[in-house]
């Protein structure tokens, strides 16, 4: 199955409808979801607090903004990104990201910038709370019975007592176990510290990638490392990221770009060409089990998710390569990923 996902990222735009139309664009040409990009480091909305604005505006897209694990506390990102599951109907994702600068660090006040090797440690231990959290409720956890006034079965929620290098979790949640059970993690697995924490907790690793080669040993260094961690290989998507280009229109790809594949650019890999090219590099790395798929970012938002979405998917989905309509409402369905089971209601822990 190819998956396709695109960036709806838009430099000083602070209109929701912008960031919708965009999303929209994406839902029919049945992409798997969109990234909204944050950072303290810059200026701009809030990523998840946009996506949950367009959570009730869409229907079948899965939404999945950044969200740094530096300086904030785990305990409300969890929650907040359960929520975005809930009002989404379960099509939330999660991209984990750290924040490495001095001047992020002086925004908050409360310690100074850390290697990066110590910054994805905890990024994982984030991740890894965050799935207890979200477990902590059992999905019958609710009863609602009226006659004897219970609300909850306590029986039901769980302590997390997680203790980490850099906080600690008693839990549980505030908010119910998310209708997916856990939002899919994204994260970018492209630099050395990021890789081990995407092979460890990622759903999807983003690996931006400027050539095949590239791609396909970055790939199978992820799906070795998920097996030494005790994961099964085939439980982790990796994509290939790509700024895409694609005002030249139908006009062939300049020399190095299109057939002959990216361009490594100060900004990352970059195509630019048309969208039939563009289609052609997609459907022979997928073929040839280079990625599973890709993630595309637009240099110019709106012209260039809709050459790709009326181009060069309706190419791929014209030879049979990229589905016609969504199988199923929830992002992990998407994906082609189970729903998890709990933690503790599977050990029997109370």
């Amino acid at each position: 199955m190819l998956h396709l996902s695109a960036a709806v990222d838009q430099p000083s735009a602070y209109d929701a409808s912008s960031y919708l139309t965009l999303a929209r664009l994406a839902e029919r040409g049945g992409l798997d979801f969109v990234t909204l990009e944050d950072s303290f480091a810059l200026p701009g909305p809030d990523a998840l607090a946009v996506l949950a604005r367009l959570a009730p505006a869409t229907s079948r897209i899965g939404l999945v903004p950044t969200v740094t694990t530096t300086h904030t506390e785990p305990f409300h990102v969890q929650a907040a990104v359960a929520t975005l599951d809930w009002v989404s109907r379960g099509r939330a994702g999660w991209r984990i990201d750290v924040s490495s600068t001095e001047g992020e660090a002086r925004l908050f006040g409360r310690r100074q910038a850390a290697p990066a090797d110590a910054l994805w440690q905890e990024a994982g231990e984030v991740a890894d709370v965050a799935a207890k959290l979200w477990d902590s409720w059992e999905d019958d956890a609710e009863i609602r019975d009226v006659p004897t006034g219970r609300f909850i079965d306590r029986d039901k929620l769980h302590h997390v007592d997680f203790r980490g290098t850099s906080f600690s979790v008693k839990g549980p949640s505030i908010v119910p176990r998310p209708p997916q059970g856990h939002p899919v993690r994204v994260v970018d697995a492209t630099d050395g510290p990021a890789r081990r924490t995407a092979a460890r907790y990622a759903d999807v690793a983003l690996v931006r990638a400027a050539s095949a080669q590239q791609a396909a040993a970055a790939r199978d260094q992820l799906r070795s490392m998920a097996a030494d961690l005790g994961r099964h290989p085939d439980q982790l998507r990796v994509l290939a990221g790509l700024l895409v280009d694609l005002g030249d229109g139908e006009h062939a790809a300049e020399p190095g770009h299109g057939g002959g594949g990216p361009r490594q650019t100060p900004q990352g890999p970059l195509y630019r060409g048309g969208p039939v090219d563009l289609a052609e590099l997609i459907a022979t790395w997928h073929g040839e089990g280079i990625v599973d798929g890709f993630h595309l970012t637009p240099v110019e938002p709106l012209r260039d998710l809709e050459r790709l979405v009326n181009g060069t998917v309706a190419l791929l989905q014209h030879r049979g390569l990229f589905r016609t309509f969504y199988p199923g409402s929830s992002l992990r369905e998407h994906l082609g990923l189970a729903r998890p089971a709990n933690q503790y209601a599977t050990t029997g822990e109370r």
